[in-house]
């Protein structure tokens, strides 16, 4: 091997170490970018909607009106994410027989373990938000989205209920 041809190769050899360094940088970099975001969007406890001026339980028009707003038995879905959660989408019908319009319904929706205690759940406004109000003797879907569940999670019984409402 000739003085020209060893200066060539000792730059290449340089160059080759160099990207690779450089490639092992930034897949730490990626990796650990990927491992914060997972970490932020399971840990974050995000304030669930209310239902502002709500007629809520414990109130006697709350008792008198919450059988006339049914809700059919639930029925649910669940998927696995690339992240590795399981998502449960928990979907009902809401049906309005209390001769009135509502232009508010806040409803609870809930994954429950073997003991009923919930293992996820989520409280979402559907009225006004989904569709502006609904009137007597008519209906609406509702659905929930769940995440953040494991396989290790006991998920036994899903559970949707009116928590609270609003009339016009």
């Amino acid at each position: 091997m000739s003085d020209s041809e060893r200066r060539l190769e000792a730059p290449s050899e340089s160059r080759r170490t160099l990207i690779i360094i450089i490639a092992v940088v930034a897949a730490v970099v990626i990796a650990l970018f990927f491992y914060l975001l997972m970490r932020a969007s399971g840990g974050g406890a995000i304030a669930e909607p209310s239902l502002q001026g709500a007629i809520r339980q414990g109130s006697p028009e709350f008792e008198q009106n919450r059988s006339r707003i049914f809700l059919d038995e639930p029925e649910a879905e669940e998927a696995k994410r690339a992240l590795g959660d399981t998502v449960m989408s928990l979907h009902t019908t809401v049906r309005n027989f209390t001769g009135r319009t509502l232009n508010g319904l806040e409803v609870r929706a809930a994954v429950l373990d073997h003991q009923g205690k919930a293992v996820k759940e989520r409280t979402v406004v559907v009225v006004p938000n989904k569709q502006a109000e609904l009137e007597p003797n008519k209906t609406m879907l509702v659905q929930v989205m769940l995440d953040g569940m494991s396989d290790t999670d006991d998920r036994a019984k899903i559970k949707m209920e009116v928590t609270g409402f609003r009339f016009k």
